[in-house]
């Protein structure tokens, strides 16, 4: 097969015009890594574009953008259509964050929309109940208010206010999550592994969550079984809530009805968050943090978010020829990989709520920086290893442009996946943990306090070629999250590679999972034995593993091309997503 050798402008009409010369045919990829010219390039679109980690959440952002409505309010129908069909990697109970590109004022807006912990969650409280770090599931874990509904409050306010579309109005928003909660979906692939995955009897720390009764009533099947492929689950508490925050907004989930049946529940069973938590909770608009790669301009979110990191090993990456490298070489997979571990360095160093420390950011993300951590890498060895990583956390991506070139990246969380497992009864709200993050050791930069905000591994990323959006995308999966970014990012403007192919190509994972006592690097099966020999040979622990494997993340993309302006997105054959388009 041979590589896209396109750049910034290569359209539909280029591709037919090589096809028609014989340099393309329909037997041969555009792409490195897609099986037909199809699948490397579709969906084109000249209007909108949406990809998501599930088909029913882009189809219903599809439709409000056929409907009249903006880029935030289509992210909005997504996301909320995604905690009902997607409820494994994202809920009501989670976090959110934004980067909003306003095609009027040709600004890039970030908006923090994470929770903070309650106002009795201290260090000296779960020392109390005998425990050394906070637990990772049940009413314990769930420290932290959700933020989810007033991201999309504060992001639909800002998008009736200053956008030239001012779009629909909050409550034709949750159509879709509403039908497919009240009158059921089809539990896919992803949703039925993870339901299997959580019902292991024999792990009590992760797993098990069949002991929670709202997560059994409302996730599992009577019989305390998973449901299989195909077959249809209905989420009746969950609809009835969203027919309340559709029809009274997010004062309810915070001020009312939903926040008041959420903490008597936890209160019941030991937990820490009250209604004053609640009430006192808001997102935040935050300056979104820059660097420039190769001409474009990348933007991705500060702290408490890793997109520091994220930019990090961009800063790093413009000091290396990554072309001269050879897409999918051991030299291109070991240079990501070293660049990701310094950028690893520093994020674990200062990474925590900068209302309560002060990150030097400038620094972190200059130029000299940037040069001094390239001057690091050495090429015929790998650096050893530093502190174990932490395992990823479960999450979506959302990408959406409107026809008026407004542009949305939106990441969503519950932390690890199926959050804390505490439904609250009367609600169907699946709560986060992501509060189980935060260290109980006083000395820690991320340790427990009250009314902050923990480390995040969620963020969204954009790159802008003179001031508009070329390239929105982002992935889930934790530490994986800027990894993948990077892979995404280099292929698409270092090789000129379609968004599909950057997409489907094989990625790694520098870090470790759940139970696991040390880092390794774990390599996608599709990658050739000899270059997984050479990393080895360099020092790498390579782990070989599937060919298209959930550990990787789902990640997404969507290329605006400056010459023609249409909209090339992608889609995540890992994951149940779909990318559309009109």
């Amino acid at each position: 097969m041979r590589k896209c050798t396109s750049s910034l402008t290569l359209t539909a009409v280029a591709l037919t015009m090589l096809m028609a010369s014989g340099s393309v045919s329909a037997e041969k990829s555009p792409g490195k890594y897609c099986d037909t010219p199809s699948r490397c390039i579709n969906p084109i679109t000249k209007y909108g574009a949406v990809t998501s980690p599930n088909y029913l959440a882009s189809v219903a952002g599809l439709e409000v953008l056929q409907n009249g409505g903006n880029a935030v309010d289509a992210a909005i129908a997504v996301a909320s259509t995604m905690n009902v069909v997607y409820p494994q990697m994202t809920t009501l109970g989670g976090d959110n964050f934004w980067l909003i590109y306003n095609a009027k004022t040709k600004e890039v807006k970030a908006l923090n929309a994470s929770g903070r912990s309650g106002e009795k969650a201290t260090i000296e409280f779960y020392k109390s109940k005998g425990y050394d770090k906070i637990p990772s599931r049940g009413y314990l874990a769930a420290n932290t208010v959700p933020g989810t509904v007033s991201g999309w409050d504060a992001a639909h306010k800002y998008s009736r206010a200053n956008m030239s579309n001012k779009g629909l109005p909050w409550n034709k928003l949750f159509n879709s999550a509403i039908l497919y909660a009240q009158d059921g979906f089809p539990v896919t692939t992803s949703l039925h592994r993870w339901q299997e995955i959580n019902v292991d009897p024999k792990d009590s720390e992760f797993r098990n969550m069949q002991r929670f009764d709202g997560f059994r009533q409302m996730y599992l099947k009577p019989d305390g079984s998973a449901y299989k492929v195909g077959e249809v689950m209905k989420l009746p508490q969950l609809a009835n809530t969203y027919k309340l925050i559709a029809k009274d907004g997010a004062e309810v989930f915070y001020r009312g009805s939903i926040a008041k049946k959420i903490v008597a529940d936890l209160q019941k069973h030991g937990g820490v968050l009250t209604l004053k938590d609640f009430a006192d909770h808001k997102a935040d608009w935050v300056k979104p943090l820059t660097v420039d790669y190769r001409g474009f301009t990348a933007y991705n979110l500060p702290p408490n978010t890793q997109g520091m990191a994220s930019l990090e090993i961009l800063n790093i990456l413009n000091n290396i020829d990554v072309k001269k490298l050879g897409e999918g070489s051991a030299d291109y997979y070991h240079v990501l990989v070293e660049a990701t571990k310094e950028a690893f360095v520093d994020r674990d160093k200062y990474l925590t709520d900068p209302d309560f420390n002060k990150i030097p950011l400038d620094y972190l993300l200059s130029k000299q920086h940037g040069k001094e951590q390239a001057a690091r890498i050495k090429m015929d060895m790998a650096a050893k290893d530093l502190k174990p990583l932490d395992p990823k956390g479960d999450t979506v991506w959302i990408g959406v442009v409107d026809k008026d070139g407004n542009a949305v990246s939106l990441i969503q969380s519950i932390y690890h996946d199926f959050g804390s497992g505490i439904v609250p009864e009367g609600t169907g709200v699946l709560l986060q943990n992501r509060g189980s993050f935060f260290s109980l050791d006083p000395s820690h930069v991320n340790r427990l306090e009250p009314k902050k905000r923990t480390f995040h591994t969620l963020n969204a990323a954009m790159l802008l070629k003179d001031k508009k959006p070329y390239l929105v995308y982002g992935t889930m999966g934790g530490e994986g999250q800027p990894q993948t970014q990077a892979a995404i990012a280099t292929r698409i403007v270092d090789f000129g590679m379609f968004p599909q192919d950057a997409v489907a190509a094989p990625r790694w994972l520098h870090g470790r999972t759940w139970g696991a006592s040390s880092n390794d690097l774990k390599m996608e099966g599709r990658i050739s034995q000899s270059v997984l020999d050479e990393l080895k040979k360099r020092g790498h622990p390579v782990a070989k593993l599937d060919d298209f494997t959930d550990s990787m993340g789902h990640a997404g993309a969507i290329l605006i091309d400056p010459a023609t302006n249409l909209r090339y997105s992608a889609t995540d054959p890992r994951g149940d997503g779909l990318a559309v388009g009109y």
